[in-house]
């Protein structure tokens, strides 16, 4: 392929570039690589908490999307498809070992339905003030008491700052089951952390 065919596909969106790949422009898939590979690694990496679990899942992942290139319709992002794909990976090779974490919990300002969670006083908004007020380990061992689906779902919405519509969408789950899941799963972990603080005070 040309340089400028090369040029062309980074100007197309995701969903341009996957057309592209169907149709035998093997190219594309480089794109597509390119575009994801941070995000898959960032995305995965919240559910191995293993760098080396982190990578095979991102390897599988593209993979997965090589093969199943055909099955891809645009009535889907691509995003919202290759994070499902992800997903699945991710939950299969992890069921047991439930092994997650994660980096900040805040609230959308522009979603009425979303609320800030407080911690002894604390709005954890930024990775600064987690780190000043509550350290990773406390908020894994707090991942650690919730059930799968509200771990999914505050780790899509609050890391990877997925919209209710994608999160429904990539979990296979209604809208209100995953505003639902999103709400209690928060407000256990305030609850969670807060009983920690406190048994640290005593």
């Amino acid at each position: 392929m040309k340089a400028s065919k090369v040029s062309d596909l980074r100007q197309m969106s995701d969903e341009d570039v996957m057309e592209q790949l169907q149709s035998g422009v093997v190219e594309a898939f480089d794109i597509i690589v390119q575009r994801y590979k941070d995000r898959l690694h960032n995305f995965l990496y919240r559910y191995t908490h293993n760098h080396e679990d982190c990578e095979d899942l991102v390897q599988e992942t593209f993979l997965r999307v090589y093969r199943s290139r055909m099955s891809y319709e645009r009535i889907a992002k691509l995003s919202t498809w290759m994070y499902t794909i992800a997903l699945n990976l991710a939950k299969s090779m992890y069921k047991k070992k439930q092994r997650m974490s994660l980096v900040s919990i805040h609230a959308d300002e522009s979603d009425p339905d979303d609320f800030e969670m407080q911690i002894t006083d604390t709005v954890i908004l930024q990775d600064d003030e987690l780190h000043l007020k509550l350290s990773v380990q406390e908020l894994e061992r707090a991942l650690q008491e919730l059930n799968e689906d509200f771990r999914e779902a505050v780790i899509l919405r609050d890391i990877q700052q997925l919209t209710y519509e994608e999160i429904a969408e990539i979990t296979d789950t209604a809208m209100g089951t995953v505003k639902s899941r999103i709400n209690r799963g928060r407000q256990q972990l305030q609850e969670i952390i807060g009983s920690y603080v406190k048994s640290e005070t005593i």
